[in-house]
């Protein structure tokens, strides 16, 4: 009984192997470079939607039209100068680092920033957070 046993399993190698790249293009460029050394004419064409799951519709060309007649500015609301203000004011009274109120409201430090330089867009829960951590109201009438 000598050969059966966990230790004389009979394992064969599989080898797995993968077709090679583009065989279909390089049949086409053979094709092509013979016919270009028998001096033959060829005409190549670019497919402008080759390779993609997009179709050349006019829908695209719809939406781009709208674009070009938009005439309107659209941006997206910013922190108002009162708001920067009275955030600015509040943390000083506290003597709190933008970090430090940060920390309190859970909010990333670069959060506090943006609302303090004007660049964020006004987010009523952040807003909320800040009223409640500096203990002052910063938004309505005062």
């Amino acid at each position: 009984m000598a050969g059966i046993g966990p230790l004389s399993q009979d394992w064969e190698p599989v080898v797995i192997r993968k077709k090679a790249p583009n065989a279909a293009a390089k049949k086409d460029e053979k094709a092509v470079n013979a016919a270009r050394r028998a001096g033959a004419e060829i005409e190549t064409i670019k497919k402008s939607a080759a390779g993609s799951n997009k179709s050349a519709s006019s829908s695209t060309t719809l939406n781009t039209r709208k674009l070009d007649e938009e005439t309107e500015n659209l941006s997206h609301d910013r922190v108002p100068t009162e708001l920067k203000k009275a955030i600015m004011h509040a943390r000083t009274e506290k003597k709190l680092t933008q970090s430090q109120l940060a920390q309190l409201i859970n909010e990333k430090p670069q959060v506090i920033q943006e609302y303090e330089s004007g660049k964020a867009i006004p987010n009523q829960q952040i807003i909320t957070k800040l009223e409640r951590a500096l203990g002052a109201k910063l938004r309505g009438k005062k």
